[in-house]
């Protein structure tokens, strides 16, 4: 199976299965001397984690990881950089009935035509249980990016029709703890309130809906992004496109750009009172020509709903016969509320990866 890898200078390569003994990550090309605050990496670890509320799945991993290499005194060596994080709360059991059936909107089918072979626990490589290891490498990139000033933030901005609205601010410290403050990870906490009510609803439905995660990254500097194919906006698409359930991106003005005209989209160039060259207007999303221009990098990722429903659906088996299957074991009623850490962590590995293209890294 190809395609486990991900970043060409700081390169990741996971490893593992929903329930199998252990999932995991190696991180090649971390710059050394960098502080690796353990802390840091569980609490980045525990917005992802299952089990933290009533409106995720009730599986309980503590997804505590554990770091087997390139690590000396606290601080990076510049070596691959090994961890593991073991699984502890598998029920196999849960996905016996679906052996020989394929779950719709689920990667079943396409895995068992692909491979002549499936892990039908839980969907064995497939599952979003991956991205611990993803959250675990990209809490080291983040620490990285930190180093040299450059902050990325996440929180989700709408659940099924309910929008949250544009936010505002200037201290990442401030934002993140108005969104930590609800389970849903909503820095608005009126609308929270309300996406949590529909979550419940729909959980107590047997049923699930999708939401909106946005994305900022600040302080990035002009200049990271390639020409042509390389370019910054497409890695980002790239890189959250390959999660779990994601099924839109756009940044800037994204899809409500295509009906504004030249002369409201366009972003006009001025001075600020530093001396800095900035935009008025950020429909550009902090990106132009595929290379950053130094205002703030912002985005959103688009989650459908998790296709594990607790009700009867039509299927096929493995023979292509009429089947019938009904959702068992513990499942997200809603992705975004987890999947915070996720488009921080894919965002910040691919920051730290063109920021180390660009031989910025001291």
């Amino acid at each position: 199976m190809a395609g486990n890898s991900f970043g060409k200078v700081f390169r990741i390569t996971t490893f593992g299965e929903s329930h199998g003994a252990a999932i995991g990550v190696i991180i090649d090309g971390c710059p050394p001397n960098i502080a690796l605050d353990l802390d840091f990496i569980q609490y980045e670890l525990d917005k992802r984690k299952p089990g933290q509320s009533k409106i995720t799945t009730q599986r309980k991993e503590s997804d505590t990881c554990q770091i087997l290499s390139g690590v000396f005194e606290g601080k990076t060596t510049g070596t691959p950089i090994a961890i593991v994080i073991p699984n502890e709360d598998q029920k196999s059991k849960d996905y016996d009935h679906n052996k020989d059936t394929f779950r719709p909107s689920h990667a079943d089918y396409t895995y068992q035509h692909k491979y002549g072979i499936r892990d039908h626990r839980g969907g064995g490589r497939s599952s979003a249980r991956e991205t611990a290891a993803r959250v675990a490498a990209g809490a080291i990139a983040k620490l990285a990016l930190k180093k040299v000033g450059i902050e990325v933030v996440a929180h989700v901005s709408s659940v099924g029709t309910i929008d949250a609205p544009h936010i505002d601010f200037t201290s990442v410290e401030d934002f993140e703890a108005l969104r930590e403050s609800n389970i849903v990870r909503c820095a608005d906490p009126s609308t929270a309130k309300e996406m949590i009510n529909l979550i419940d609803q729909i959980r107590k439905e047997g049923d699930t809906i999708g939401g909106k995660v946005s994305c900022i990254v600040k302080n990035c500097p002009v200049g990271l992004g390639e020409p042509v194919f390389d370019k910054l906006h497409a890695d980002l698409g790239k890189a959250m496109l390959s999660i779990n359930a994601v099924h839109g991106f756009d940044y800037g003005s994204g899809f409500d750009g295509s009906t504004m005209r030249g002369s409201e989209h366009n972003d006009i160039f001025e001075k600020n009172h530093l001396g800095d060259v900035i935009t008025r207007t950020n429909f550009s999303g902090g990106i132009q020509g595929g290379i950053s221009n130094g205002m703030d990098i912002n985005f959103r990722v688009a989650f459908k709903p998790v296709a594990t429903i607790m009700t009867n659906q039509q299927t096929v088996n493995k023979d292509g016969d009429a089947a019938e299957i009904k959702g068992k074991g513990r499942h997200d009623p809603c992705v975004v509320p987890r999947a915070v850490a996720i488009v921080e962590a894919m965002a910040a590995l691919v920051i730290i990866d063109h920021y180390l293209r660009n031989n910025l890294y001291q």
